[in-house]
């Protein structure tokens, strides 16, 4: 199998440590320095974050019984209209992601997922075990984008090695 479901756990607490530091960051930052456009992928900063939570999102809606967010990648943006509404939005995922991976049994990882693609406009079929590291692969691409507009905003940025995550939580 190509990952375990410790490696779901770790990945899991390391998203909602990750998105914990973000939230504290976001908190030094007024509406305008938040969706000011710094030439990232998605523009601002709120609109990398709300894209990557409307990712989250959709995969979780992929593996579990939670709901598929509203629109596609255009509209994924604008997720949420505040920080304040991202934090609320965020944490509820990231709880919902820990209680996924504490569940999680190596059977839940073997198999493939199938859905429909908004992105390419076809039906896709890919091993569960792919798409549930593409899913933290993406949340770190995007975390990286934020991460360099928060440091060319003149804020500290999060420390986002793995390796320094605590070894216990609390995770939000």
């Amino acid at each position: 199998m190509m990952i375990s479901t410790q490696y779901c756990l770790t990945m899991a607490r390391y998203n909602a440590w990750q998105n914990k530091q973000l939230k504290a960051c976001f908190e030094k930052m007024d509406k305008a320095e938040l969706e000011q456009d710094r030439g990232g992928f998605f523009g601002s900063i709120l609109a990398t974050a709300n894209h990557l939570l409307w990712g989250d999102m959709i995969w979780m809606s992929r593996l579990t019984n939670l709901p598929r967010p509203e629109g596609g990648i255009g509209e994924s943006t604008a997720m949420t209209k505040s920080r304040e509404d991202w934090e609320i939005a965020r944490f509820r995922l990231d709880g919902d992601m820990l209680l996924w991976a504490e569940r999680l049994r190596a059977i839940d990882l073997a198999g493939d997922l199938r859905w429909y693609s908004g992105a390419v406009g076809a039906d896709m079929v890919k091993p569960v075990s792919l798409c549930v590291a593409h899913m933290f692969n993406h949340q770190t691409h995007h975390r990286g984008q934020i991460h360099a507009m928060l440091t060319a905003a003149g804020q500290k940025a999060p420390t986002s090695d793995l390796v320094f995550m605590p070894q216990e939580g609390p995770w939000l």
